[in-house]
């Protein structure tokens, strides 16, 4: 365990960053997935910039790589097009 202060606060500022990461990383599947479900297109390009803006978010912060979040906008944008 940290034995010096500035150890003690770099744990408390890590499980911070780990669970704020991690909800906006959840958040961002459960966007997609709810994406993905869509039959109708209306509905699908409506919802794909909130989805694309979660993505390009999680990239800018480092939570996913960049490559991946093209990768993602890519596909889901492909997705749509195709309903």
């Amino acid at each position: 365990m940290a034995n010096h202060k500035s150890a003690k606060k770099r744990v408390r500022q890590t499980e911070r960053r780990r669970l704020y990461n991690r909800y906006y990383a959840r958040t961002t599947r459960n966007a997609i997935k709810k994406l993905r479900a869509m039959t109708d297109k209306k509905e699908a390009q409506e919802a794909l910039p909130k989805v694309v803006s979660l993505v390009d978010r999680l990239s800018k912060r480092g939570i996913i790589h960049d490559n991946k979040a093209s990768n993602l906008k890519s596909k889901l944008t492909l997705f749509v097009n195709k309903l």
